[in-house]
């Protein structure tokens, strides 16, 4: 058995969902009942969150042959780019997952990403060399006292595997940032500097409050804050440098270059869902029938001129 997203399932013909975007990767849960405890998921070890739940999208589960044939479906390979194991850290989760890599690598040749929590770099190997093209070690939050409010373990001793690890296997390491668990606007783009430096991309989310984690009163970032740090991430994977920007008291106030035209130079792809190519979550961060935090698909004009709007309320930036 595995369990794939909702978007997931309908894109492999699964489920008959009506849903606003299709995802574009194949997004497939391993594991379940996490033996971490991050406030915020509802695979903690102490959640009592629905089980299948992660974030606010359920996945259902389906047997390993259904599953197979609703891959390979010229109806699912003509919507997916990519594929997605996202792996809750329960007791055999990892070597389940290299078993299913194995399982979907003779059934297609879409790249593959695994987002787990390797221990060593030897681990991160042994995944690569089962043709896994991206592995993700998620340091979620942007420092280390934060880390150690809402997550289980070490940050420091995680961004150092995640460091050694994108030195010995350049290009292939990506990792998970999540806006609003606590962090200024500064600590969360300085790190996000310093991910792109050492080779590092990026999946930005928004923090999400999930009934049943030990942080669901908290409320979500201002939608502000979060286009802020969107727009200084998409300057940064494309050039532009953290010490162009400006901050007061933690907040970005300008980035280097007028409103007017970051806007006409790059019109919604600041606000796009972050991360591997291909990639789009649609609506993992989301409420339907409200603003979006990460758009599975290109904007229309009015959500260009919405987005940018929030841009523009902070003094010193239009």
């Amino acid at each position: 058995m595995i369990r794939c997203s909702i978007g997931t399932a309908k894109v492999l013909g699964l489920k008959k969902v009506k849903v606003d975007a299709l995802p574009t990767t194949a997004y497939l849960m391993v594991g379940e009942r996490c033996h971490f405890n991050c406030a915020f998921c509802a695979q903690a070890r102490e959640s009592s969150s629905r089980a299948d739940l992660l974030s606010r999208v359920s996945w259902p589960k389906f047997q390993r042959e259904s599953f197979l044939q609703g891959l390979v479906h010229p109806d699912a390979q003509a919507v997916l780019q990519r594929i997605c194991f996202q792996v809750v850290q329960d007791k055999g989760a990892l070597e389940e997952t290299k078993e299913w890599v194995k399982s979907v690598k003779d059934k297609t040749n879409l790249p593959i990403c695994v987002s787990a929590g390797p221990r060593t770099l030897e681990e991160v190997k042994e995944l690569l060399d089962l043709g896994v093209e991206h592995v993700s070690i998620a340091l979620d939050a942007a420092t280390p006292e934060i880390y150690e409010q809402s997550k289980d373990g070490s940050w420091t001793k995680r961004f150092e595997l995640l460091n050694q690890s994108a030195k010995k296997f350049p290009g292939h390491m990506t990792t998970h940032l999540i806006v609003g668990l606590g962090e200024t606007e500064e600590e969360m783009i300085r790190l996000l500097q310093t991910m792109y430096d050492k080779g590092i991309s990026v999946a930005l989310f928004a923090f999400t409050p999930i009934k049943g984690t030990r942080m669901e009163g908290i409320k979500q970032p201002d939608m502000s804050q979060y286009r802020r740090v969107q727009v200084a991430h998409d300057l940064i994977r494309t050039g532009l440098r953290v010490e162009n920007f400006r901050f007061r008291d933690g907040q970005i106030t300008d980035f280097g270059i007028p409103v007017d035209e970051l806007q006409e130079r790059r019109g919604g792809e600041p606000f796009q869902t972050s991360g591997c190519l291909g990639c789009n979550r649609p609506y993992y961060n989301e409420t339907p029938g409200e603003e979006l935090y990460n758009y599975p698909k290109s904007l229309t004009s009015e959500e260009v001129e919405v987005a940018w709007s929030h841009i523009r309320r902070v003094r010193g930036t239009a």
